[in-house]
């Protein structure tokens, strides 16, 4: 087969304005831009309002003041223009008379029509606040009434050109604008740093991406300072790396095995095959013996087969319970019989305490399947002169069944990864009997617990609901 062609590793091949490294600063500046608007609107109408309170409490005094002034003199002498205009500074006066032909001023006054003000703004007491149209000019004006005794004899009227207000309202624009846009200069320059210290990172995780992706997990993660999300998806992704890493070592360690394990009874079932094909092997007793031999190593294939079917299967969740009364009693005996003669031909002391004999409903030949596993793992490590025991309990509504041995025991680092598929220790065997076990006891609505220290044994305890 040809081999597939490298895929390129391309971290820029995504278009510039879809990238997060434009998105983050432009995000970031609208934000900036769309906060600054608003406080310049809300600062403008503030200032405004300002404004124009303002210049309507200076009309009022002038107004107030102006007519005090025409009260103090009036019978005296006719009031100077200049005079008033001295009193109301750079403002506007003007003059709505009542009376006509009346000489109140000394000197010429704009006048405006008595229609400016009504009889009632006319005869209140206080001033009035108008705005004021005066030869195609727009004032905020104020009108204080002229009394003598009790006759109104008219109105002196101070205004302010509403351009004045409005260019003052400008000036404040101007600058907020310079501010504004220093702002956005300093806000721009701010989010790209910010941007290029998150996107680096997440730069960095897309290459180691594209490199496992690639088959290469032998891989640097970034590790980024800090405990943000950036720096807890770094070790995160650091970690599913050393996993996949390992991931695949245990594959290449299980294809290893089972070839081994494969290759050696076949290997056996061929010879003997050939043996007995070829006529080589004549005598009764040698016939039979080949034929036994095929028949072992037919059934430790079928057993290898078995195996890795029944963790598929137990991945998949395609696995089938069977509910059955079952003596645990019994089940045991036939477990621990089955590996007596090992631990005789290895002068293990092997020993059973079945102290109870509980009757509960679950599947027996995947029970059996268990305890046939833990056996079967404690006599592979444990030395020739051993010990190795099997015992059986019932108490608080569950059934528990132990195996104890006198191997090496197992180390803290090692108590996770023994129950992993493919996983073995020393290198041999597929790792699967235990890695099984457990599944089929959290299948049966059970779990296996380990107790070890290195250097004395290991304890495997098997523990199922008592129903």
């Amino acid at each position: 087969m040809p081999a597939l062609p490298a895929r390129p590793l391309n971290v820029q091949s995504e278009p510039v304005l879809g990238s997060l490294r434009f998105r983050l600063p432009a995000l970031f500046l609208a934000g900036v831009v769309l906060a600054g608007v608003v406080a310049t609107v809300i600062s403008i109408r503030f200032f405004q309002a300002y404004t124009y309170s303002r210049a309507v409490h200076e009309l009022r005094s002038e107004s107030i003041g102006i007519v005090s002034l025409y009260a103090s003199q009036a019978g005296q002498q006719e009031v100077p223009i200049a005079t008033l205009r001295k009193a109301i500074g750079g403002d506007r006066i003007f003059y709505v008379p009542i009376v006509p032909g009346a000489s109140l001023f000394a000197g010429p006054l704009p006048l405006l029509p008595i229609g400016t003000l009504t009889a009632g703004e006319l005869a209140s007491s206080q001033p009035t606040t108008l705005n004021l149209e005066h030869k195609g000019s727009s004032y905020l004006a104020v009108a204080a009434p002229i009394t003598i005794g009790k006759q109104v004899l008219g109105a002196l009227v101070v205004a302010k050109p509403q351009s004045e207000l409005r260019s003052s309202w400008l000036v404040l624009l101007e600058r907020l604008a310079v501010a504004f846009g220093g702002g956005v200069l300093v806000a721009a320059l701010v989010g790209v740093y910010l941007t290029r210290r998150i996107v680096r990172p997440l730069a960095s995780l897309s290459s180691a991406a594209d490199e496992i992706a690639g088959g290469s997990y032998d891989v640097e993660v970034p590790r980024p300072k800090g405990h943000d999300e950036i720096a807890q998806l770094s070790a995160r992704f650091a970690d599913m790396a050393a996993k996949l890493a390992e991931a695949e070592q245990l594959s290449r360690n299980f294809l290893m095995s089972v070839s081994h394990e494969l290759r050696t009874p076949l290997t056996a079932i061929r010879g003997h095959v050939s043996a007995l094909r070829e006529g080589v092997i004549e005598d009764p007793e040698s016939y039979s013996s080949s034929l036994a031999v095929i028949e072992e190593e037919a059934i430790r294939l079928e057993r290898l087969v078995g195996d890795v079917l029944d963790l598929a299967k137990l991945d998949a969740h395609r696995f089938t319970v069977l509910e059955e009364e079952v003596d645990m009693r019994e089940l045991c005996e036939r477990a621990y019989a089955a590996f007596g003669e090992v631990a005789r031909l290895r002068s293990i002391d092997y020993r059973r305490d079945f102290e109870a004999r509980p009757v509960i409903v679950t599947d027996g030949d995947r029970v059996l399947q268990i305890i046939s596993n833990l056996l079967s793992n404690a006599f592979r490590w444990t030395p020739e002169g051993g010990r190795i025991s099997l015992s059986l309990g019932a108490e608080n509504g569950a059934v528990s069944v132990v195996v104890s041995d006198s191997g090496p025991g197992i180390s803290p680092e090692e108590r996770e990864r023994i129950f992993r598929p493919f996983w073995s220790r020393d290198g041999g065997g597929t790792g699967l009997g235990l890695a099984i076990a457990r599944e089929l006891a959290n299948a049966l609505g059970g779990r296996i617990d380990l107790r070890s220290e290195p250097g004395l044994g290991a304890r495997f305890e098997l523990t199922l609901p008592n129903r």
